[in-house]
């Protein structure tokens, strides 16, 4: 019971979490509590990555009042990966659009050019989210790093 409890108690609450998009409303749920962010009005937005044997890149957006939601964009192994399905990254970043701050834009467009490789069945390489993994990488800033906002706009050229 002392060793099997805590991470069955982690997996359970893991399974629980879930996120969606409600027009504009980033709403993140879990089994305690619930978070939601209006991605018109934020505060801050940034690009999140985490460079290991098993990538991610994460968006983490604020609205200044309730706090942080962050959302799992792609996962990257050796060889291959899992990226949020086609659906959903459209519909982020159109909400991403609306927003008022310039950062929110550029992520739009590099989700929009994530998008395009994947109509175009590019290379994991050749993917805007793939590169941001590359460049943090290749910039030595492992395990994590926050992207900045020309770091971000690069990835679309």
């Amino acid at each position: 019971l002392l060793f099997g409890l805590p991470p069955a108690v982690g997996a359970f609450v893991v399974t629980r979490r879930h996120l969606r998009l409600d027009g504009t409303v980033l709403v993140a749920s879990g089994p305690v509590r619930s978070r939601s962010v209006d991605l018109r009005h934020l505060a801050g937005v940034e690009l999140l990555v985490r460079v290991a044997r098993v990538s991610q890149v994460i968006l983490r957006v604020n609205d200044g009042e309730h706090g942080l939601v962050s959302v799992p964009l792609a996962l990257y192994a050796d060889g291959g990966g899992r990226e949020l399905d086609v659906l959903a990254l459209r519909r982020l970043a159109d909400a991403l659009a609306t927003a008022e701050v310039a950062p929110a834009a550029a992520v739009s467009s590099v989700l929009v050019e994530q998008l395009r490789a994947e109509a175009r069945s590019a290379a994991v390489g050749e993917r805007p989210l793939y590169r941001a993994v590359e460049l943090a990488r290749n910039a030595g800033r492992v395990p994590q790093t926050t992207l900045t906002d020309h770091e971000v706009a690069s990835l679309v050229d």
